[in-house]
């Protein structure tokens, strides 16, 4: 399967047909279709702001419901310990850690889709929404970028830049991130730098604000790049944002700690046109379960995280990014 999409990814791009693709976790299942195949009722996407659709928001005077029912602290140490036993042991610098998280709201997925403020929009119709504002890899003019995103804080926080840049743990998960993911663009491009290190961006929902810190790593394709445009996603999957280092060795870790199936969450969707790249990570995520959604969400585990703190910001992360007060945008 996953050779298959790998394949295919390659003919659009040998052929210069502009493809959606959408890639789960594990990168055994995706979704890959020439833009002009898809049917705006299935699925709807907005990437950066090209789309396939008029997303215009939907007007409802209701107050938002969102009731969101966490695991308890105990079962999500369960899962934190797992980490953090194979952290100590040298297993892994930093992991990724997840949880499946069911919400109650009065918001349907379409209604979160076009009310969304995000970089990064889908909606694959009665399965998934997904509203990520972490960039994956965008390609232009046979340069490639990637824009790992780590650490979190706060916004309303008294000194909130200062205080999550001079926090050591996100610090140094930070820097873990941008050196896995300097490597792995090194195995398909030269010229590897980074261009920007920790910069804040700040982003607004319906529960307040966050600030979360970002880095811009670039490097160089090869001038027949296009041919090998699924290699080129695939060499970089899973994210490293989303998986740790080293990645082969976390992702195990991962599978023994979360108790739970990622799917098409920690995926990463995009389009590409004309040989050019924009995608993200998909994070900040409901997936529909039969009769009720879930929001997938987590964050990373490093040798100084403490459970504690590690949780509360799972909490921040689980939100959708519409609000109604023009003085929060």
């Amino acid at each position: 399967m996953k050779q298959n999409y790998i394949d295919y990814m390659n003919k659009l791009g040998r052929q210069n047909v502009p493809f959606l693709f959408v890639i789960n976790y594990i990168g055994d299942d995706a979704i890959i279709k020439p833009l002009e195949e898809i049917n705006e009722t299935e699925i709807k996407y907005d990437f950066n702001g090209i789309t396939n659709c008029s997303s215009t928001p939907i007007k409802d005077e209701r107050d938002i419901i969102w009731n969101i029912d966490m695991p308890t602290i105990d079962n999500y140490a369960k899962g934190f310990n797992i980490v953090r036993r194979n952290i100590m042991a040298g297993n892994s610098y930093l992991v990724n850690y997840t949880c499946c998280v069911p919400v109650k709201t009065n918001m349907s997925m379409e209604y979160i889709y076009n009310n969304s403020k995000a970089r990064y929009r889908i909606l694959i119709k009665d399965k998934l929404v997904c509203f990520s504002p972490e960039s994956f890899i965008k390609i232009n003019n046979r340069r490639i970028y990637s824009f790992p995103m780590k650490g979190t804080a706060d916004a309303t926080s008294p000194d909130a830049e200062s205080i999550l840049l001079s926090d050591a743990k996100e610090s140094a998960e930070h820097a873990t991130i941008v050196d896995l993911i300097r490597n792995d663009l090194s195995k398909i491009a030269t010229d590897v730098r980074v261009d920007k290190y920790r910069y804040i961006d700040y982003i607004s929902n319906n529960t307040g604000k966050i600030i979360q810190t970002s880095s811009q790593i670039s490097g160089q394709l090869s001038s027949d790049y296009r041919q090998h445009i699924g290699d080129i996603i695939a060499s970089q999957l899973p994210a490293g944002s989303i998986t740790g280092a080293p990645k082969k060795k976390t992702v195990d870790i991962i599978a023994e700690a979360e108790d739970y199936q990622r799917g098409f969450y920690t995926g990463t969707m995009g389009i590409c046109i004309n040989g050019n790249i924009d995608s993200a990570v998909m994070i900040r995520f409901i997936e529909k379960k039969e009769d009720e959604y879930v929001f997938k969400t987590g964050g990373g585990i490093t040798s100084k995280s403490d459970y504690n703190k590690e949780y509360n910001e799972i909490k921040q992360k689980i939100y959708v990014p519409i609000c109604r007060d023009d003085k929060n945008d």
